[in-house]
């Protein structure tokens, strides 16, 4: 399994950014994927996920300014990011969770400990 994310940048706040995440290794389509972000100091926290049916839930500190989403044709997932704030500087990751073979995935867990794979992460720097 091979996860590599990208899109991450400076930004000032308000402005937004899409991460990227384009995995290989296993049946994307029946995966629950994710998107943590974990800032110097702090714990990694859970903030999106998609199961695999396509149903999403949002951690509240970026409902209504993130949009997570999959492309199963491409095996890629993304993150929209709107109104970004100082806040969110962090490095973004993402994260599946592989459901045994022949079976889809229909977790709701944004647990750290529940998920399978990670990427490498990538760095999002917002200033004020």
């Amino acid at each position: 399994v091979h996860l590599v994310e990208s899109g991450g940048g400076s930004v000032l706040a308000g402005e937004s950014l899409t991460l990227s995440c384009e995995a290989s290794g296993y049946t994307f389509d029946a995966s629950c994927m994710s998107w943590f972000r974990q800032a110097p100091g702090e714990e990694r926290e859970g903030l999106a996920i998609i199961r695999s049916d396509g149903r999403t839930r949002y951690t509240d500190s970026v409902k209504e300014r993130f949009t997570i989403s999959r492309d199963n044709a491409n095996r890629t997932l993304f993150l929209r990011m709107n109104s970004l704030k100082v806040e969110d500087t962090a490095m973004y990751y993402c994260a599946v969770v592989v459901p045994d073979d022949g079976l889809y995935c229909y977790t709701w867990s944004l647990a750290e400990h529940d998920y399978h794979y990670w990427g490498r992460g990538t760095q999002v720097t917002v200033s004020s």
